[in-house]
């Protein structure tokens, strides 16, 4: 009875939750600046929805990878296979995870050699992030025709002071231990920072408990990041940033357990060089980008260990230059070219079986764009942007947006905003084993319109959000039966040799949906929350499919928390995550039950810049599957100690 008592008042709290990533930030709302947007706005100034989580907000979480952040915001859906580190999937309003961009650091983040071309956030963990913002919607005009669900904008720490640091040590449950730890500083016309954190688990059976597994899969992550920048002169200056992350995973092959593992390396460079003319009113930035991942797969118990390799790379040059011809109207234009790479190949068992070549591809994609914002009357900004892709497979592409947003001297907000997007088919879906390389690129387009209203002197914020989206030659994967007749199922020049599946075009795919939100503030007395609702379906007229919901993407989804803060220093909290059914595959034959989680947290000041912290997740220790037959971390518990001077 207390279980669902405490989960139906944790529930209801939701409808008078918020956005957590504004709940820090309510009482000066006008202060929070966004970078996602690729030149610093004001919040108020953004036609798109967003969520900002700032590092106060990502340290009161206590979350540790940056995928259990991002769910906590409106229109997130991810499905992961098993633990920590394993394959994991991430969902703005119903689109593929590979039309999500990732952006560290402005270096914008995909795997040319994984299946769709998007980025796995399995490997992604807080480390020394200090901000995430999320821009939900398309937003192809400045981060490229891959945004077609929205961007995920992560920004490391930047040194504020002449010398300061940060650490983080925790432990818990299944042997866990993270430690990480950051120093920077600013020491003339130079500022830099460089931070690392290492983190180990024993965790869970990747293969559910439910069907047999039992033997844990444990997880290793080491990561680095740095950054630097130099002023040359008052107007110019250089700046050099890097990440890397080397991870090993073991998991389960085949539905059953096994000794699988994997490891991973991501490396991303970036340099540029930026120079204000017009007395600084026309910013310019030259930069050059570097991006690779390393993934390879072994078993132990095959005579031939390695089961599985791959490579991708993006090299990417980019000019942006941002006009202010008034304080009232301001210009983006840019110039950008991006070249990726890959190679993959999976080798038989039989050391008697010769190793296969290497699948291969390369793309080249140049782009230019151009965006306007005006503000024609105090409160109310309007923008409109144009983009060209030019690809060296489909040829030239060219994309509209426009938006605007209308603030009101009552603490009322209205945005809408339109958006297109325009993706080729990854280079694994074209030149893999599966591959096909008579795919088309996919088009949406998309809009959507709310409104926010403050109240209470910012106390308390309400919003809701209407959108939709249309998706047309959308790309899924096609297993084929045995025997077929379909030539498809065959290796593509051997007819003779069949292969598991293929990539295909579906003719339609949409989405639509409400996301609400509110915030409430009073003293110590912080509650927060969102709901969701989106129905994201196959449309294609005269298929079997034609009505079904796209897989593994529940219609509903709810966040909330609550916490209160004490004058002593200590600081109580709950949260509770509900996610409605979900279908595992295209077809809905394999259903995914709802599921709710509730965590707590604590923690206690104990100087001032350290405190003592402590969480429990998963407190009623639910069963539960964001993936078929793939395990989830059941109840935990952790504890440390954190520092900022």
């Amino acid at each position: 009875m207390f279980k669902i008592i405490f989960r139906s008042s944790i529930s209801l709290a939701a409808l008078a939750a918020a956005f957590p990533a504004l709940a820090e930030e309510a009482a000066d709302g006008d202060s929070i600046i966004v970078t996602a947007t690729r030149a610093p706005l004001m919040l108020d100034e953004i036609p798109s929805s967003i969520a900002v989580l700032d590092k106060a907000a990502i340290d009161r979480s206590q979350d540790i990878g940056v995928t259990e952040l991002l769910l906590r915001t409106p229109g997130i859906s991810i499905s992961r296979n098993g633990g920590y580190g394993t394959s994991t999937s991430l969902r703005i309003r119903g689109a593929e995870s590979e039309h999500t961009v990732v952006v560290i650091d402005g270096v914008k983040l995909n795997d040319p050699s994984s299946t769709g071309g998007g980025f796995n956030f399995a490997n992604l963990l807080a480390g020394d992030i200090s901000r995430i913002e999320v821009l939900r919607g398309p937003q192809s005009i400045l981060w490229g025709s891959q945004a077609i669900g929205g961007v995920v904008n992560i920004v490391t720490a930047s040194p504020e002071k002449e010398l300061e640091g940060s650490f983080d040590l925790e432990a818990g449950s299944r042997e866990t231990v993270s430690a990480r730890a950051a120093i920077g500083g600013r020491t003339g016309p130079l500022r830099w920072r460089i931070g690392g954190q290492s983190f180990a688990t024993d965790g869970i059976s990747s293969h559910a408990k439910a069907f047999g597994g039992v033997e844990a899969d444990g997880y290793r992550n080491r990561s680095v990041s740095g950054r630097a920048a130099l002023d040359l002169a008052d107007n110019v200056s250089v700046d050099a940033r890097a990440y890397y992350s080397s991870g090993r995973v073991e998991f389960d092959g085949f539905n059953t357990d096994s000794k699988d593992y994997g490891l991973n390396k991501e490396f991303v460079g970036y340099a540029g060089l930026n120079f204000d003319l017009a007395d600084g009113r026309f910013r310019n930035r030259i930069a050059y980008a570097y991006t690779d991942t390393n993934r390879d797969n072994f078993n132990p118990d095959r005579a031939r260990p390695r089961s599985f390799e791959a490579d991708g790379s993006n090299k990417r040059w980019e000019y942006q230059g941002s006009f202010d011809f008034s304080d009232r109207i301001t210009a983006i234009v840019g110039v950008e070219n991006e070249r990726s790479d890959f190679r993959s190949r999976s080798p038989s068992a039989s050391l008697a079986t010769p190793l296969p070549a290497f699948a291969r591809g390369k793309a080249e994609i140049t782009s230019a764009y151009g965006q306007l914002s005006v503000e024609p009357i105090d409160g109310l900004t309007l923008n409109g942007g144009v983009r060209y892709d030019d690809h060296n497979r489909y040829g030239g592409q060219t994309l509209f947006a426009a938006g605007g947003v209308w603030r009101l001297a009552t603490g009322t907000v209205l945005r809408a905003s339109y958006g297109e997007g325009f993706k080729a088919p990854s280079l694994y879906q074209l030149f893999s084993e599966y591959g096909n390389i008579a795919l088309d690129p996919e088009e949406a387009h998309g809009w959507e319109a709310g409104i926010e209203q403050q109240l209470f002197d910012r106390k308390l914020i309400v919003g809701a959000t209407w959108f939709d989206r249309k998706t047309t030659n959308q790309i899924i994967y096609n297993g084929c039966s045995s025997p077929s007749t379909d030539p498809m199922c065959f290796v593509p020049g051997d007819p003779a040799t069949p292969r598991f599946g293929y990539y295909l075009n579906v003719a339609r795919s949409e989405a639509h949906g409400v996301e609400a939100a509110a915030a409430l503030t009073l003293g110590g007395l912080t509650l927060d929350g969102n709901y969701s609702w989106i129905v994201a379906e196959d449309r294609s007229a005269g298929t079997a499919n034609f009505g079904k919901w796209l897989p593994r993407r529940p219609r509903n989804t709810a966040n909330a928390s609550a916490s209160y803060a004490f004058d002593f220093g200590l600081e109580l909290g709950a949260a509770v995550r509900w996610s409605g059914k979900s279908f595992d595959n295209a077809s809905n034959a394999t259903r995914l039950d709802d599921y709710t989680l509730v965590d707590l947290r604590a923690e206690y000041e104990l100087s001032d810049g350290v405190k003592l912290f402590a969480r429990a997740e998963n407190i009623f220790d639910e069963q539960y599957m964001t993936a078929f037959r793939y395990g989830s971390l059941g109840r935990s518990v952790y504890a440390g100690i954190r520092g900022r001077f």
